[in-house]
């Protein structure tokens, strides 16, 4: 099966590391192209690339401030991002909810080791 193109829709468009990097970052605020190359130690002509494929699935807008390109995200079009992932919350905050457990379990049984060795060291 053939692989869909990066730029078909915003899941296949954050699928590469770096867009979600740059997404990530004009979380933030409005940016212009050369402080996002600075800020995350990019080629200009790659973060161009990437913000092209950004903007053609909506996950971010652009607008010209005399000669500067500034761009931003767009959070409605991310949206649907976050809905989806949102569908996997229940099982990593069941996840924590364990570990959390595990780690309390694992205080209360330390907390009786150590009162018995205190206990055995005094009949001692």
């Amino acid at each position: 099966m053939a692989r869909a193109s990066t730029t078909s829709d915003a899941f296949n468009a954050v699928a590469e590391p770096r867009r979600r990097e740059i997404l990530s970052y004009l979380a933030g605020a409005e940016r212009p192209v050369g402080e996002i190359v600075t800020a995350l130690g990019l080629e200009q002509p790659s973060v161009s690339k990437h913000l092209r494929v950004l903007r053609d699935v909506g996950l971010v807008r652009m607008r010209c401030q005399g000669r500067q390109k500034l761009y931003r995200t767009n959070a409605e079009a991310i949206r649907p991002l976050h809905e989806w992932a949102a569908t996997f919350e229940r099982y990593w905050q069941h996840q924590l909810s364990r570990v959390k457990e595990r780690a309390e379990a694992m205080v209360r049984q330390g907390a009786k080791d150590l009162n018995s060795k205190n206990q055995n060291e005094k009949e001692k």
